[in-house]
Parts: C-alpha cells; structure tokens; sequence
C-alpha cells in the first residue's frame, strides 16, 4: 500500500524531520500537538494539525485514544512514532495496525521482545550476538545472586528489567554489598517502572558506548550502515556522538557489521533499529536493541548517504530496501552535538522566549531544530532544541568545521549547552578519541575543582 498522508505522532525537531522527509516523497502530513506545541514548527508546516490534549506529555503525547482519533478524523494511512514517546510500545503499534493504519516501525512483537531487557538478552543469545557475562535471565532472590555472582565475579552491576535512564542500576563491588544493593535496586526498579524484576552482569570497569545501526525489511533482508560512538554521556544521557568510532578498525566493523546484519535478517526485523554494545579491551558485549530511529540518525545519513527515514517509509509501505549490503558505502566522519536549553555549567533547564536564532551554514554543515526567533520553547518535555551534525573527510577536518559551525550558533532568549560543547571538543582526550562512557563526567567534576 502507497502512504499518501502520515500523522506524526511526536513533537520538536524529529517531527519536523520526518515532515520534510514526507513532503520529499509527495507524501501530505497530519502533525499533532499539545496547546503548548500550537505554534511550533512542525505543526505550522503540516499539511492538517490537530490538538490532542494539554501540555502534559501524559494527556497528549502518550494519549492513545486521542492520537488514533486524530488519525481517522484527518483519514491518515499511516503512523510514525518518531522517538520517545510511544515509538516502543508494541501495544500502541498494534492499536494502530488493528485501526488498519500502516505503522512505520518494526513488527510489535520485536518491539515486545527487545522492551524486556532479560528477553532481549536471551533473544540476543539466539541470534549469534556477545553477551556481558551475566545471569541467563531475572535473579528471584538472594541465593540466586550469590551463585551468579560467583560465577561472574565482582564488579557487578544489578539491573532493572524494564529500566532505562540509570535508574534500576546498583554497582556491587564485593559480595556483603549484594543483598542491599539488590534490595535497592528492585525498590528503585518498582517505583519507576512498576516492575521489580532485575538481572545481574559483569560491570565492565570503563567501555565505550558503540552502537550499529540496522535495517531489514522484515521479510529476511538486512543491511547494516556502520557505528556510531556515543561514548560521551553524563547520566547515561549522551551528548555528542559521531559516525564512525575513532577506535574500531575496518576489520572489525566488517565482521560486527556481518553480525548484527546477520542476526536481523535470522529475526526477520522490519524498518529501523540499533544494536548497543559496550566495547572494552577489542571486545563487544550486547547491552540492549532500540526498536527506533536513534536521535543521532543524522551522524549516519551523513557517511552513508542514505536518508533513514524515507527508507523506514519505504520499508513500511512494502517497497523493501533501496539498497544491498553490497551498495553500502561509508565514507568521510560526522559528529553531532546535541544542543539543549540548559546551563552548560549547572544543567538546570532554561526555557523561554527565543529572542534571535541563527543556524550555523556552510557546506557540510546541517541543523535538525525547530527554533525561530519568537518561538516560546515550553517547559514540559526534553530539553533538547536542536541537533548540529557536521560532516568531513575525516574526523580532523569534521572537528575544524565543527568548531566553527558551533562558534555561529546563535539562540538568545535563553542559556543553551552551545559553550559546553565548545569545550568538549577542544579538550585532548577527544581530540585523540580516547574517552569512554565514564569520561564527560570525571572531565566535569575535575572542572569544579
């Protein structure tokens, strides 16, 4: 079936990504909105918008009920979730398609699997993917514990079935700390995701953060497009990632690049996702499949060519892939700073009024935002307002463009993360491309010093 209008169940700058990628396919858009986002861009360049609920992301966003209905009022044929929100929710996936509206993500089932932490570990087992030493699945009590950790050894990390964001996440270091940390960890894991089940693994001393990213087409075909290093994270958020990892060799992209591929054609996967690892000591440990497009997609579309959300449409509608793994080309280095309305020194979101904004430009350079001068940046969701991805033939000569694209970014009316990234990017430890998840922290704190 043809899409010939998408509502666009998201907000902020991935909708408006995913509006220009429609409006290049000859595809009309149906954007909604919360009475807070009435004026944002991407509901002011849709084609039909409609209002979903108040500004609470509880009664709009994440609002079934009100999202299908817009659907069949403005008579859509398909749903894209974008990311967050709903984007994995096998449940709203499957509303959808039981609504006969073509959703344009993976199949619900795979969204099921891959959501469940202890299922997407086994799952991942199956399909050929290195696994952190760890439990084979959820550890029920104290006993149980014991006997993993043994096997195991300390460090190790309890983790939250369900849980995402750091929260759920107890490090036990010797044995006598097992059982408060494991009690912690399930009240924590409860309280946040009303699930207490938790799992064990081997807490890895300082990895980077190495993501693939994935495509099938759900009917035994994949391709992957490479690695992104999103190693440079402060509370397990990331800030600044790029395409490709200035620490993996071509060999060993070629072969983890086969085996992730491989693993999503045996799953028959559909549309897009990304396989995470932790990589430590030339090694590679599964930690979780997002069932999404990624945030820092651009980085991606930058060294491949290939525009990830058409192909998702694409995909979704039974075109199939536009490419072969052998038509898969990487070329030149991206990076993408994620720019937020917070002070870079505190962190504490900043809000308001935009009273200027001006995008950086120039050949290579690419701004993802839904910014304009009179905007009002509400203060109820994520913080992040625009993405700047730089592209170069290398990594030295993306980082030169980098640093100048971010000396032309302009948002007044409000403190942004623009002057923390300019740091980032100058210090040495980056410069060489030796950091790891723990990095951007150790760097913040000594700076306080």
């Amino acid at each position: 079936m043809t899409i010939k209008k998408l509502l666009i169940a998201n907000r902020g700058e991935i909708a408006l990504r995913i509006h220009r990628a429609c409006h290049e396919m000859g595809i009309a858009t149906v954007a909604v909105h919360s009475t807070a986002d009435a004026d944002a861009m991407h509901v002011r360049l849709a084609d039909e918008a409609v209002c979903i609920g108040p500004p609470p992301a509880a009664e709009s966003y994440l609002n079934v009920a009100n999202i299908i209905s817009a659907a069949e009022i403005t008579h859509a044929d398909a749903v894209h979730p974008g990311y967050g929100f709903l984007s994995e929710n096998a449940q709203f996936a499957e509303i959808v398609e039981s609504h006969n509206l073509i959703w344009v993500g993976p199949k619900p089932e795979h969204i099921r699997v891959m959501g469940d932490k202890v299922e997407a570990k086994r799952t991942a087992a199956k399909l050929g993917l290195p696994l952190v030493p760890g439990s084979e699945g959820p550890v029920d009590g104290p006993e149980e514990a014991r006997a993993v950790a043994a096997e195991t050894g300390y460090p190790l990390i309890v983790k939250a079935a369900s849980g995402g964001g750091g929260r759920g996440m107890k490090i036990v270091r010797e044995e006598a700390e097992l059982d408060s940390q494991m009690a912690q960890a399930r009240t924590e894991a409860k309280a946040a995701f009303g699930d207490d089940t938790v799992y064990i693994e081997k807490y890895l001393g300082d990895p980077k953060h190495i993501e693939f990213q994935v495509f099938g087409d759900g009917n035994g075909a994949a391709i992957h497009l490479g690695e992104r290093d999103c190693s440079v994270q402060r509370r397990h958020q990331k800030v600044i990632e790029e395409a490709p990892s200035p620490v993996i060799t071509a060999e060993q992209r070629a072969h983890m690049g086969e085996v992730v591929r491989k693993a999503m054609a045996d799953m028959g996967y559909r549309g897009a996702g990304t396989i995470e690892f932790l990589y430590e000591n030339g090694e590679f440990f599964f930690i979780e499949m997002n069932t999404r497009l990624q945030v820092e997609h651009p980085v991606t579309e930058m060294i491949s060519g290939i525009d990830l959300v058409r192909e998702q449409i694409r995909v979704a509608q039974g075109d199939g892939l536009s490419v072969r793994q052998e038509d898969v080309v990487l070329h030149g280095h991206a990076i993408e700073c994620r720019i937020n309305a917070e002070d870079p020194e505190t962190f504490a979101p900043s809000p308001g009024l935009v009273k200027n904004f001006v995008a950086p430009g120039g050949m290579h350079v690419r701004v993802d935002s839904g910014l304009y001068a009179g905007y009002k940046v509400p203060p109820y969701y994520d913080s992040m307002i625009a993405k700047l991805i730089v592209y170069g033939r290398d990594r030295d000569d993306c980082i030169l463009r980098l640093k100048r694209a971010l000396e032309e970014f302009v948002v007044e009316g409000m403190k942004t993360t623009v002057p923390l990234q300019q740091k980032i990017i100058r210090d040495p430890a980056f410069l060489d491309g030796d950091y790891t998840i723990k990095w951007l922290e150790r760097w913040l704190e000594e700076g306080k010093k």
